[in-house]
């Protein structure tokens, strides 16, 4: 099986990951993070905003599955594209929304997925969209959280999850 990927950054990682697993062809998440300027950063570190990091959820998917577009749309249901620096309760420059990508071959599609999305709000989306520069695997701790902690804090609504199982069944 060909795979691609895909970085997401939609706030908290622990929800962006636990409903990005909902998808089916989503082969595996992993979270972290993304587009920073130090090297190796812990999570303490990246908790205090002076490391440029996003806290980001690296998707790996099967495309005979399931689409980027379709990946993207759900990423746009999932967040507020016009918050800066904020989803939910969680403020600070580490819950900053943003795509990254690593194959250049997406960007069409990102900024397809991206004009679409934007013609519905009247004011400008601040969704990052850029080439991943650095990603850093968060330790285990945080990896897979809402299904170790299934009662866990989140800043999505549980019914988001449902809604992904649901979203692409074949």
């Amino acid at each position: 099986m060909a795979t691609k990927e895909i970085y997401l950054a939609g706030g908290c990682f622990w929800g962006t990951e636990h409903f990005f697993k909902q998808i089916a062809g989503v082969v595996s998440t992993e979270v972290g993070f993304a587009n920073g300027h130090t090297d190796n950063p812990t999570y303490e570190q990246v908790y205090t905003d002076t490391t440029g990091y996003a806290e980001t959820v690296h998707v790996v998917y099967d495309p005979a599955r399931v689409s980027l577009e379709f990946l993207l749309q759900m990423f746009f249901i999932a967040i507020d594209p016009t918050s800066l620096n904020k989803q939910g309760h969680d403020e600070g420059t580490r819950y900053r929304t943003g795509i990254y990508y690593t194959d250049a071959g997406d960007r069409s599609m990102i900024e397809k997925v991206f004009a679409e999305e934007e013609s519905k709000y009247s004011e400008p989306l601040v969704v990052e969209c850029e080439p991943l520069k650095a990603f850093y695997p968060a330790d285990e701790y945080h990896q897979d959280y809402l299904d170790k902690h299934p009662d866990g804090y989140c800043h999505l609504p549980k019914a988001l999850f449902s809604f992904a199982r649901q979203a692409n069944k074949q």
